[in-house]
């Protein structure tokens, strides 16, 4: 897959920026384009590598199509300069807008101040609305000539003018005045809460101190590589993924995983980039490069978020494409229609459809819904919830069933032999000699416990014909003795008589030379307060929670009794997990299905359910790639928590399409009606846009 990334600097207009996403889509060798309006980028999947420049230039050309002065800037190949000067960008409050805004103010007070009457009078507005006006009336313009001139350009445009036309001067500059006053201050609304956004994912960090030949170096994090040793000062970020070697200290996760409980760390402890050393020096050998590194991971994925857009999202821009042409062609009929039919007054009717044309602007929903969804995916960052897209954001307000894993996700996955039985004369000590034996080739945590419980060497010279029969256990010879460790199922196969045992835990049943010997049960301790946060889950409208398993089903369902799961599969092996899942997909009615698991074992489940939900997957790139929702810490908890922040943003963009649809509607009705002037007109405008865009940043603003 081939991916051209721009940064488009300076783009602040909505309309804009879905003409230029549209046009890129369109064009020979594009497979996808995704515009994301907040963070400023466009990101371009192309069929062929050879067409990247033909491609780059096409796009180009289209920027400076639809939004001249917009600098383009090719993130693939590290182009940005991070000292660039924003300050032509629209929103930020600079000398040239503010002096064009005064100026303007001023020549529209002189003719009723100064009484002046006739060409003077006329002329005088004329100069107030061209020097305010100027760059709305050029890109009207150039939209016209590229075909694609519904915009509020257009509208502000055709109405003031309009305006100008039936002899209401004041009114035609002061439409396009407040207009201009108000795309000032919604730039900077917009502009803030961009930064309200991004200062929840400032976590990059600046500097490594690089260890070398005995000195301290401050280098770039970019720099260092693995195998190198750096020095963590108490009140830094850690730049880079490694492990702890020297010293021992706090660590404040809390711009990680949302915890605001400052964890232990020490020697053979792993540290991720990203979180803030408390107190301590530390030394750490670097494990990952910085670009592979957690906090690169973190700000990859919620910044990469806006490109998979909510089903509102994708609703909103298709209604925006349509909605503006539409509205044209209304107030071109209501200012014809009466006049040609109903003997009705040019001017008063022309008048109504200018009015009708000021407020019919869809900016406050083009710029407010993507910025909700946005917020959205910030506040579930700041809580260790990195969620992959504003759909996936949108499909949680939909879940009705939640899938579990067990092991590692409402278990902690940390195993503990906790009982050894012998049976036909063996001791204690020699099935556990045996047990060790067995599993001594194998990485499955099962057997390292077993492993850590024998506690002595192994003489692997004994061993031979180790096999493993998958789902089942493993086949041993060893000592010149046939072995058999496994479920009951092993058992079961090869005609082998056992005392069955009933247990919370991972049973494994041990026979040598066809006799069953003995019985190690291995237990795995369930997360704290798991039966609490499955219980909230059902307070948020979750219908039902199911849990698959690997192990019998006989422990499967005592564990599920005990932490209050509804339904219970057990001896599922991996392909099964995938096939279960499927049978309550098909059960799910239009409904949501979210799957939970580790993100290790469990990315067939994860990628094939509606909501794939990575627990702890931080360090594990299968969970990253897999999962939609990845969180940082194991609390199943944090699902509530996510449940609870789409819900919230749900909520907001639902008030900010109703109020802004419900407040245009109002008004479009009353400019119609004769009963809104051009000053109503334009201040509902702008207002619906402030508040819209206000509300959208209220998400960030809730404790979850």
């Amino acid at each position: 897959m081939t991916i051209i990334e721009l940064e488009l600097r300076g783009l602040d207009c909505a309309s804009c920026a879905g003409k230029i996403e549209d046009r890129t889509a369109k064009l020979e060798g594009v497979k996808t384009a995704s515009l994301d309006f907040v963070n400023k980028k466009i990101k371009v999947d192309i069929e062929n590598e050879l067409d990247r420049d033909r491609i780059k230039d096409s796009i180009i050309k289209l920027v400076n199509k639809f939004e001249p002065g917009v600098e383009v800037l090719d993130l693939s190949i590290k182009d940005m300069d991070s000292s660039h000067d924003h300050s032509h960008e629209h929103g930020n409050f600079d000398t040239h807008e503010l002096i064009r805004i005064v100026s303007s103010l001023i020549l529209f007070i002189i003719p009723p101040l100064l009484k002046l009457q006739g060409g003077i009078r006329l002329s005088t507005y004329l100069l107030a609305y061209f020097i305010v006006g100027y760059d709305v009336l050029i890109r009207a313009g150039k939209n016209l000539v590229n075909r694609t001139p519904f915009d509020e350009n257009f509208l502000m445009t055709l109405a003031t003018i309009g305006a100008f036309i039936i002899g209401e001067y004041p009114e035609g500059v002061a439409v396009m005045l407040f207009y201009q006053v108000g795309e000032l201050f919604q730039g900077m609304a917009v502009n803030r809460s961009r930064k309200s956004i991004k200062a929840l994912t400032d976590i990059m960090p600046d500097y490594a101190n690089l260890e070398k030949d005995n000195e301290i170096v401050v280098v770039d994090p970019t720099e260092v590589r693995i195998g190198d040793y750096i020095i963590i000062k108490p009140g830094e970020k850690v730049p880079l993924d490694g492990l702890v070697v020297e010293g021992e200290s706090s660590l404040d996760t809390s711009n990680i995983t949302g915890e605001s409980v400052p964890r232990s760390i020490g020697v053979g402890n792993q540290i991720i980039s990203g979180v803030i050393n408390n107190q301590g020096l530390l030394k750490v050998k670097v494990e990952k490069e910085f670009g592979e590194s957690t906090v690169t991971k973190i700000l990859d994925l919620v910044e990469n978020a806006s490109s998979r857009k909510a089903p509102t999202e994708q609703f909103i821009s298709k209604f925006a494409r349509y909605y503006t042409p539409a509205v044209v062609f209304i107030a071109l009929g209501i200012g014809i229609l009466p006049t040609l039919f109903f003997n009705g007054e040019l001017t008063d009717w022309a008048y109504r459809a200018f009015v009708f044309l000021v407020i019919s602007c869809p900016c406050a929903l083009v710029i407010s819904i993507p910025l909700g969804f946005f917020g959205g995916i910030g506040a579930a960052s700041k809580e260790g919830i990195l969620v992959k897209g504003g759909n996936f954001l949108e499909a949680l307000n939909y879940v009705d069933r939640v899938v579990f894993d067990k092991t590692g996700t409402l278990t902690k996955g940390v195993f503990k032999v906790t009982k050894v039985k012998a049976y036909d004369g063996y001791s204690e000590d020699e099935v556990l000699e045996l047990a060790a034996y067995g599993e001594s080739y194998s990485n499955h945590p099962i057997a390292l416990s077993i492993l850590d419980e024998y506690g002595r060497d192994i003489r692997k010279e004994y061993i031979v014909d180790y096999r493993e029969i998958p789902g089942k256990g493993i086949s041993v010879n060893i000592d010149e003795a046939d072995i058999l460790l496994g479920n009951k199922g092993l058992l079961i196969d090869n005609n082998i008589d056992f005392v069955e045992e009933e247990s919370i835990g991972t049973v494994v049943y041990v026979a040598r030379e066809g006799r069953h010997v003995g019985t190690i049960i291995v237990s795995d301790e369930i997360k704290a307060s798991v039966r609490d946060d499955l219980s909230s889950l059902k307070d948020l409208g979750v219908q039902e929670t199911i849990m698959l398993s690997g192990d019998n089903g006989s422990t499967a369902r005592k564990v599920g009794d005990l932490i209050g799961i509804d339904k219970v599969h057990g001896d599922l092996l991996p392909q099964d997990k995938v096939l279960k899942l499927e049978e309550i997909l098909s059960e799910s009615s239009g409904k949501k299905v979210a799957f939970v698991g580790d993100g290790v074992n469990d990315a067939p489940v994860l990628a094939r359910a509606d909501v794939g939900i990575a627990m702890g997957g931080l360090g594990s790139d299968a969970a990253i790639e897999a999962a939609d929702i990845v969180i940082l810490t194991d609390e199943i908890s944090k699902i509530a928590t996510g449940i609870k922040i789409a819900k919230k943003t749900k909520r907001i963009v639902s008030q900010n399409i109703v109020i802004a649809l419900g407040i245009k509607l109002m008004v479009l009705g009353l400019g119609a009606a004769g009963l809104a002037s051009m000053w109503q007109a334009v201040f509902a405008d702008v207002g619906v846009s402030l508040i819209a865009i206000l509300n959208s940043i209220r998400v960030l603003k809730v404790e979850y």
